[in-house]
């Protein structure tokens, strides 16, 4: 299955935390092959629902799909230009009512939709997601959303997400724990307060040829499609550089190692980072807006163990805006975050509007914990809950 890049960076962070919790955790019993997932459709509209399970079956590797029993599906070969994929679907709850699906164990997404069914592609690389921030995408006009989800030998983790879009409303859940829902009214909130944001946020939100909102692309789509600039974060990124060329930014970035301390200093167009013998670990050059709000490009974070922790505290400072209020980062004081008037907006509407201020709104928004995520090393089931949009 293809992927965003913001995708894979939050899978590879999930593995990164599940191998950890992994070797901590106890003997226990194994996770069975499927688990129940309830989908309870409160979204008060009267649309049909389509629900897909897609995914990479972790047993094999192999990318299809899965049915409303768990049962395994591998997409067939795909073409140039890409050829319609088998149609997937799930039928999914009417207004005020549930379905229950079984999922296996995969690493991939639940998507769901309303009134229409997805259109998806098989290319000769694999599945080709959904990207609305393409006007010619078949997707562009239905209004859905997608969650995100693990389940393995070690447990699930199934988070709600807005690292690429801002759209119908859910939460999902194991156990006692939920994450991703809104406060009352966020829903409107969070698109009301990207169409007043001067500086082209409002350009984020698309609508459907009726007029109704579809959802808030994500900033880095909004770069993409124009409605945000490159030079979106220069003014933020040029006070970065003017602090940090006399000024030394130290990173902390694992929570379990605080003696692991990295030193960045600016020099002309560069921001190097020494450890504690002084010797340069690894290098940034001043990035632009998509390198900030994607995580990737001049931020790039590779799966390592020193420029990748360095990146991903340094996204989150950029995105949360804490990098000029704290020299020592990451700054994990929510309080601190997003007061700078050159922030992600974006992502200062969604948390302001969280049940519990936790989201998924740019890709390393789990620096700190402050990702919408949920996980059980034994669980049962999961809930998906499609929430209402007032």
């Amino acid at each position: 299955m293809r992927t965003t890049r913001k995708l894979c960076t939050i899978f590879a962070a999930a593995a990164t935390a599940a191998a950890a919790l992994t070797a901590a955790a106890p003997a226990q019993a194994a996770v069975p092959a499927t688990i129940p997932l309830k989908i309870t459709n409160n979204s008060g509209r009267g649309d049909a629902v389509y629900l897909y399970d897609l995914g990479t079956n972790l047993a094999t590797g192999q990318q299809g799909w899965a049915d409303a029993n768990g049962t395994f599906h591998a997409w067939p070969a795909g073409g140039n230009p890409p050829t319609d994929a088998p149609d997937a679907s799930i039928a999914g709850p009417g207004n005020g009512g549930s379905v229950t699906i079984k999922i296996p164990k995969f690493s991939g997404r639940i998507y769901f939709s309303y009134g229409q069914k997805l259109v998806f592609k098989l290319a000769t690389g694999g599945l080709v997601q959904p990207a609305v921030q393409n006007p010619s995408d078949p997707n562009r006009n239905i209004l859905f959303n997608w969650s995100e989800y693990t389940l393995n030998d070690s447990g699930i983790w199934i988070n709600s997400t807005q690292v690429d879009m801002f759209s119908a409303p859910y939460s999902v859940g194991v156990g006692a724990k939920t994450e991703g829902k809104l406060k009352a009214g966020g829903y409107n909130a969070v698109l009301n307060g990207l169409k007043s944001q001067a500086g082209g946020w409002g350009g984020l939100v698309q609508t459907a040829p009726n007029g109704s909102v579809l959802r808030a692309l994500s900033p880095g789509h909004g770069v993409e499609t124009g409605a945000l600039t490159e030079s979106a974060m220069n003014d933020y990124v040029n006070r970065v550089w003017s602090k940090y060329s006399s000024a030394t930014l130290t990173v902390t970035p694992f929570a379990d190692q605080p003696n692991t301390k990295y030193f960045g200093k600016v020099s002309g167009n560069t921001m190097n980072f020494t450890n504690g013998s002084g010797q340069v670990v690894t290098s940034f050059q001043k990035p632009d807006a998509s390198s900030i709000f994607g995580c990737f490009k001049l931020l790039d974070a590779p799966n390592d163990l020193v420029r990748g922790p360095i990146s991903r505290t340094l996204c989150a400072g950029y995105n949360r805006g804490t990098l000029l209020t704290s020299a020592n980062q990451p700054d994990n004081n929510a309080g601190d975050f997003y007061k700078d008037a050159v922030t992600n907006q974006y992502a200062r509407l969604i948390h302001a509007q969280m049940a519990d201020g936790k989201a998924y709104a740019f890709a390393f928004d789990d620096v700190g914990n402050f990702e919408s995520l949920v996980n059980d090393g034994n669980p049962a089931s999961a809930t998906m809950t499609l929430d209402p949009f007032n």
